[in-house]
């Protein structure tokens, strides 16, 4: 089976979020199970950089830049044949994908992506099967939401389409008066099409046009077929609930797994877990905190949003570290936030360390170092986090939500008898609900048996991506059955 994957960001050319990942690691385990798949991305100035092999295969006559786009035809670090939309005027701009530098949307995003999703077309169709047609066209997010609607409403076969959601709250919203601009057709703008509360909507028009929707868990599938978790495509998720999956996130432990990190003072497995603590020690130093024997180690790496519960754990921290807790926070989000954690750190000097900004090694050190990851979640569609944690033996404290309530068993007594505990679990976003999970977390620490022994069962986890890849092949044979 051959399979396009249409995304807007990939690990290690260009990430902002978790979304580069997975079209990361998801070709590639598709190709060690016997599939044909490749990547279409944008030709940003860094994944021109970073492709090995790169070489144009075509010059297409688009209908938005001047000189035309050529596709290009390169290979990402994995292997992964990667297609790319090589056209300057749209992508030739240094820095995150989607903002200008003044942190705003660039404005002409709608053509941006309408662009991508044309040219996944164009590959799909009858001009672009001259070296290689996909039997599946598999969109990521937003960004690739017209991909469905250029193939479906240019009429004629067509190959199937997968849509699949990472995160529903980023719908690509855009005025109503743009339409013209995107070579659609009037009656596309419709309730059934991708009108959206009077705009257009990339994601709408995915969710409507695509034959199969996933998500990257099944509990964030429920959770969007509700007005609560919806974000008012609720309804028409409902009504295609038969062709919506949810399919957890893997993880490649080639990357992450303490045994073979290149970024750790002290690699560690399953039979060396005690060299965890050089980690801890290192760790410490880094962030400028005590080395105190009788301190578990609370981790945090993350957007730093209330929607990702920080807000929670910033009221909750002085409390903890009276209590013997200690802090290492990697993040940088709302500004409220960043300045909430900085004055933290002044004010619990050797107990709170505080790195504003995303350094992916450091990243990989907090799970080593760290006792317990913490990801207190108003909304989670699967998150990663707390599966790095798992492996790394760092014990996850999660609200039970998307994701994280498929992926984190909570360390309850009996659970821990049963050797099924992983973790931390609570149940409503408030701070005292927060804290009576970490002060489980405290006594339980303070019980270094028990801690082990749940520490082991969580190292023990399986999430590879290649679980993931046979069910997300079940989903394509389920849209194309000739296969």
């Amino acid at each position: 089976m051959r399979v396009l994957h249409v995304a807007s960001e990939v690990y290690p050319l260009i990430k902002t979020g978790g979304l580069a990942d997975v079209a990361a690691a998801l070709p590639a385990a598709q190709i060690k199970i016997g599939v044909d798949a490749r990547l279409l991305v944008p030709g940003y100035p860094a994944v021109l950089d970073k492709l090995a092999d790169l070489k144009p295969v075509r010059t297409l006559a688009d209908p938005w830049t001047t000189g035309g786009t050529v596709l290009m035809l390169g290979r990402t670090p994995d292997g992964v044949p990667c297609y790319v939309v090589d056209a300057p005027e749209m992508y030739g701009r240094p820095g995150n994908p989607y903002l200008g530098p003044d942190g705003r949307d660039w404005p002409d995003n709608h053509l941006r992506f309408a662009l991508l999703g044309w040219v996944a077309a164009w590959l799909a169709g009858p001009d672009g099967g001259w070296r290689w047609r996909p039997d599946v066209v598999h969109g990521h997010d937003w960004q690739s939401g017209l991909a469905h609607a250029y193939l479906e409403l240019r009429g004629g076969p067509r190959p199937a389409t997968v849509l699949t959601i990472h995160n529903i709250a980023y719908q690509g919203l855009f005025p109503a008066s743009l339409l013209g601009e995107l070579q659609l057709p009037a009656s596309s703008f419709d309730v059934d099409g991708l009108e959206y509360h009077g705009q257009i909507g990339f994601l709408k028009a995915g969710l409507y046009y695509a034959d199969r929707i996933s998500t990257v868990s099944p509990t964030y599938a429920d959770e969007i077929q509700s007005i609560d978790g919806g974000w008012g495509l609720h309804g028409l998720l409902a009504s295609r609930a038969p062709d919506l999956w949810g399919i957890l996130n893997g993880v490649d432990y080639d990357v992450w797994s303490p045994a073979v990190d290149p970024a750790l003072v002290q690699r560690y497995d399953f039979d060396t877990l005690d060299d965890k603590r050089i980690d801890k020690t290192a760790l410490r130093e880094e962030f400028g905190l005590r080395q105190r024997d009788d301190a578990p180690l609370f981790g945090v790496v993350s957007r730093l949003t209330p929607m990702k519960g920080f807000d929670l754990l910033l009221s909750a921290i002085p409390a903890l570290v009276e209590e013997g807790a200690q802090f290492a926070v990697l993040g940088s989000g709302e500004g409220w936030l960043e300045d909430g954690f900085r004055s933290l750190s002044e004010r619990h000097a050797g107990d709170v360390g505080v790195f504003v900004g995303y350094d992916e090694p450091l990243s990989h050190r907090v799970q080593a170092g760290c006792d317990v990851i913490m990801l207190p979640s108003r909304s989670e569609p699967c998150g990663l986090i707390q599966l790095y944690g798992l492996r790394y033996g760092t014990l996850p404290l999660v609200r039970r939500v998307g994701g994280l309530a498929d992926t984190v068993v909570d360390a309850q007594d009996w659970a821990i008898d049963q050797e099924r505990a992983t973790g931390f679990v609570f149940d409503q976003p408030t701070v005292e609900e927060l804290l009576a999970a970490c002060r489980r977390a405290l006594e339980l620490w303070r019980d270094q048996a028990r801690w082990r022994s749940v520490q082991r069962v969580a190292m023990r986890q399986d999430f590879s991506w290649t679980a993931s890849a046979k069910r997300y092949l079940d989903m394509y044979r389920s849209a194309y059955p000739d296969e």
